[in-house]
């Protein structure tokens, strides 16, 4: 199990530019109470920061760095939301997305996501990196607490009637579209399969369907990567630098462990030195892979102009 202690973190982790930031509109962090918030899981930004410190003061805050185009991360959070809430109030959980929030991602030093650390009293403590199962997270929760309670952090977030009471304006989320909940909760027990199926039935109906597209690539990713390991991939792909499979299989465990440029690196220095009646596979896959990244980050277009150039 994961040894919480606030020193194996010490000089990793630099919040101080976080520290006492406000939201836009929003009062000092020093001012906002713990009770402000209207859910135990919220979004955190690089604005927003100061304030979920302050709130660590109260009761630890589980900080969980992911991104959309993740892998693991979509095995990880639904436990570590799932765990939060059947605390009742006794964690925050504050999720960060390391491309929307920069400055988060390098106070953190978030070399691969998932990545969660939590936060005492301001303080940022380890708890795990990748993806780890169900029963863990909530041993390495359990200890958290027990930590917590040593530091004099014991309070209790207002969670169910009382949080809708305080933010009565807070809108419903809409119902997500059933093909959509088929394949989210086919994720949820592992059954990428069935997954897939559901967001390629979704695109059927729409094939603009921004959503579906997203979800598709992610949910292939995941079905990809679930039987390999990570050292036998490096091992082959060493042993064949032009065998396709060997490095699109580095690729995605690259990718899904959040090492994308070197995953983006790795299939354009195959494709250079591919012949060019074998190449497409290998353009195939880079594209797929950029529409999990997105067309704006700018890896992507980093990537995307140096195989412009290998293709002209």
């Amino acid at each position: 199990m994961t040894d919480i202690s606030p020193a194996a973190l010490r000089g990793a982790v630099d919040l101080s530019s976080l520290r006492n930031r406000p939201a836009p509109g929003a009062a000092p962090a020093a001012s906002v109470p713990a009770g402000a918030v209207a859910d135990v899981v919220v979004d955190a930004t690089d604005e927003s920061f100061g304030q979920i410190l302050e709130i660590s003061r109260t009761v630890p805050v589980v900080v969980d760095l992911w991104a959309k185009w993740c892998g693991p991360c979509k095995q990880l959070s639904p436990i570590i939301e799932k765990v939060t809430r059947e605390l009742g109030g006794r964690v925050l959980l504050a999720k960060v997305d390391v491309d929307a929030n920069p400055q988060l991602a390098q106070g953190f030093r978030a070399q691969s996501i998932p990545m969660v650390v939590a936060l005492i009293a301001g303080q940022p403590v380890p708890m795990f990196t990748g993806a780890v199962p169900e029963e863990q997270v909530r041993e390495v929760f359990a200890q958290l607490l027990q930590v917590a309670a040593q530091n004099g952090v014991t309070g209790t977030l207002p969670v169910g009637e009382e949080a809708d009471a305080a933010d009565p304006a807070e809108p419903a989320e809409p119902p997500m579209p059933p093909l959509h909940a088929a394949a989210f909760e086919a994720i949820e027990r592992g059954d990428y399969a069935a997954a897939i199926t559901a967001y390629e039935k979704a695109l059927a109906e729409n094939p603009r369907d921004e959503d579906a597209i997203a979800g598709l690539g992610q949910v292939r990713l995941l079905d990809r990567v679930q039987n390999l390991d990570l050292q036998d991939a490096r091992a082959a792909a060493a042993a064949g630098p032009l065998d396709v499979q060997a490095q699109f299989d580095v690729a995605d465990l690259d990718l899904a462990g959040g090492h994308v440029d070197d995953a983006f690196g790795r299939l354009l220095d195959l494709f250079a030195q591919l012949p060019s009646d074998e190449r497409a596979p290998v353009r195939e896959r880079l594209v797929e892979l950029f529409g999990l990244i997105g067309a704006a980050d700018p890896r992507v277009v980093t990537a995307r102009n140096r195989l412009s150039s290998l293709l002209f």
